[in-house]
């Protein structure tokens, strides 16, 4: 039986790194992205090791982008075994917390938080249905949050408490799904090189110098995609609901 995993924004930075650990053990994937499939190179990358990728696009903060994404994931495998909810923005603009906007606060809420809620309720419900069927079929939810979930930042207050709700996305479904076999975890990266880290290159790079992480370097997608490649692999069976540190040791409390 083919193994089918849908990841959100899959076609860069952390979501890429997640889709080829997935790939090269075997994983079909469905890549979701904002971007026209034309445009998205990776996917050919992707599909050299023989697996099938289809692409998914649209906006998973939209309820109607939402339905046809996983509807497109049944129609072409018929299942899904595997969620990564990994798709994220950070603020279009970095305001303190006494002056951050409504309209930042919704747009990254009902990216980062509302998407994952309800995209794990409709993957979780096809899960369920396969389980039925097939009481041998393997399913996992993986949410990928951030250690803004904890680590305060008053400039981008709207992604923390974002971050923060994922958290408790993880332990409800955890709850819910655990009397059926299903697991759901939450991975939590720290800093990370992506595209949407590099205009603050210059301040970790300074940061990480000084000690901010035990590990005395950047974060890469690579890293959290081979946390997520054993959680799904199944290596942790007896750990539904709990929380994957990929921080370099950043969050652990020093004197």
């Amino acid at each position: 039986m083919k193994k089918i995993a849908l990841i959100t924004g899959g076609s860069r930075g952390i979501g890429l790194g997640i889709a080829l650990h997935l790939v090269r053990e075997g994983w079909n994937l469905a890549i979701n992205g904002m971007r026209d499939e034309s445009e998205v190179t990776v996917l050919e990358e992707l599909r050299s090791y023989g697996k099938e990728v289809i692409y998914c696009q649209g906006s998973v903060g939209e309820s109607t982008a939402r339905k046809m994404i996983i509807e497109k994931v049944i129609h072409h495998f018929g299942y899904l075994n595997v969620l990564v909810n990994n798709a994220g923005i950070a603020p279009k603009v970095r305001l303190d917390l006494l002056e951050t906007t409504e309209e930042s606060y919704d747009e990254v809420m009902d990216t980062n938080l509302k998407s994952a809620f309800f995209l794990s309720q409709l993957a979780a419900n096809e899960m369920v249905k396969s389980k039925l069927e097939h009481p041998d079929f393997q399913a996992t939810i993986v949410n990928v949050s951030s250690i803004s979930a904890t680590v305060v930042s008053t400039n981008r207050g709207e992604y923390c408490v974002s971050k923060a709700g994922l958290s408790m996305v993880t332990q409800l479904f955890a709850t819910r799904l655990g009397a059926v076999g299903i697991p759901v975890y939450e991975v939590r990266p720290g800093v990370t090189y992506t595209d949407m880290t590099a205009a603050v290159k210059e301040k970790y790079d300074k940061l990480i110098g000084e000690g901010l992480c035990v590990t005395p370097r950047w974060g890469y997608p690579d890293d959290v995609g081979k946390a997520v490649a054993s959680l799904v692999r199944g290596d942790f069976p007896y750990s539904t609901g709990q929380v994957i540190m990929v921080d370099g040791g950043l969050t652990v409390p020093r004197l």
